[in-house]
């Protein structure tokens, strides 16, 4: 290639990759592409490459590396914070996940079910009482996770405008300063909270890991606050977005849509294509500290990794024809949630929140559509989380 690919780009359909990205799906399924700095990384497209490098502790995800990659400005006002879970490397970062793993497991998220299950209802009895039209995003997308994770991490849902204020600022500010005020008020935030918590236990995951690990030693409180933020950030933003991307693409496949309704036991399965073909995380980024051939290329050390999962997710040596949304395929084999040591710990509840929110939304407003044409309907720039700004329903 004579000139790398800009990389992140805006989509010009929510639900597609950037048209300007495909040169790299042409010329994988290695290849370089260009940060916003000039700085050039490896872009890896191919999904068994990707999972093989993911899978690689040769690739480091600790950003406090002066050679770790940073995507946009505001990411370097996280340069030198050390960022528990996502930011550490093994063996510290199986010491803290082995902390969390038993509150995102399959069966404490089966015994969440019957409160998410009633969060739902209960949102959308408001918007049935209310009447059409109605905004997705901010009457159901966004309430239906946030209210979730608060409930599970023993955080006020009273205090949810300031800190989906604050997430959003942090994931989607322009500059490191204002990243950087965004990130001190959420410290700050959870450090009252967590010192409130150890006078007047309650019941909640941050409870019960600042009786079992804070008091013992086993965590620090900076650390207790990094993972309090994660947490918290990671649990609403992300699926807010898959509920809201995915109740527009599902109503721009109507076909879909209306074999989804017919098939009950579909869901799970549909959920899992809808992960693969949203992609709304859409570029992990590792730093190398050894050498690594792979794909007929050689990543030296030092050199910077991205993981575009739009285009992993669409690797046609994997997936049949898969630029076109099929919710009957076996998909459960995506990197939307990344692979490896970091794979998403929370997966199992995002994946029990879409089912339970997408199901609900469809039975009980069968006859859901957009309220303005789908052109109007505003969506996020490429270099964040991808969804819906807002969703203008009508029924």
């Amino acid at each position: 290639m004579t000139e790398a690919v800009s990389y992140f780009q805006d989509r010009t359909c929510p639900y597609h990759p950037p048209a300007g990205y495909r040169p790299l799906r042409e010329s994988g399924p290695l290849t370089q592409v260009a940060l916003y700095d000039g700085r050039k990384v490896w872009a890896i497209t191919g999904h068994r490459e990707a999972r093989a490098l993911l899978s690689d502790q040769r690739l480091s995800s600790d950003r406090q590396n002066p050679a770790f990659p940073m995507p946009m400005e505001r990411f370097t006002a996280a340069r030198q914070v050390r960022t528990p879970l996502l930011g550490v490397d093994d063996p510290e970062h199986n010491t803290q996940r082995r902390m969390l793993i038993p509150s995102f497991s399959v069966k404490r998220i089966a015994a969440l079910r019957p409160d998410i299950h009633r969060i739902v209802d209960e949102l959308l009895d408001r918007m049935l009482a209310e009447g059409p039209p109605a905004e997705l995003v901010s009457a159901f997308a966004l309430p239906v996770p946030s209210m979730v994770i608060c409930s599970l991490l023993g955080v006020p849902y009273s205090d949810h405008e300031f800190f989906e204020g604050r997430s959003s600022r942090l994931l989607r500010s322009r500059t490191a300063d204002e990243a950087r005020d965004a990130r001190v008020e959420l410290e700050d935030y959870f450090t009252e909270l967590i010192a409130h918590k150890e006078k007047h236990p309650a019941d909640g995951l941050l409870d019960e890991l600042i009786a079992d690990r804070l008091r013992t030693g086993d965590l620090s409180h900076e650390d207790l606050v990094g993972l309090a933020m994660i947490m918290l950030v990671a649990g609403h933003e992300t699926t807010a977005n898959m509920i809201s991307l995915g109740t527009f693409t599902l109503l721009e496949h109507p076909e879909q849509l209306a074999q989804l309704k017919a098939e009950d036991g579909l869901m799970p399965t549909a959920v899992e294509e809808l992960l693969r073909f949203l992609s709304i995380a859409d570029g992990m980024l590792r730093v190398a500290t050894e050498d690594i051939e792979i794909g007929g290329q050689l990543i030296r050390a030092d050199d910077g990794v991205l993981f575009p999962t739009s285009l992993i997710n669409r690797d046609e040596a994997v997936y049949a024809s898969p630029d076109e949304l099929d919710l009957g395929r076996s998909a459960r084999h995506h990197v939307a949630f990344g692979f490896g040591i970091h794979q998403c710990l929370g997966q199992n509840l995002a994946r029990a929140e879409m089912e339970i929110a997408l199901r609900a939304l469809f039975t009980r407003i069968p006859d859901l559509r957009l309220a303005v044409p789908a052109a109007e309907v505003p969506f996020k720039p490429g270099d964040t989380l991808q969804g819906m700004i807002e969703l203008p329903l009508a029924w």
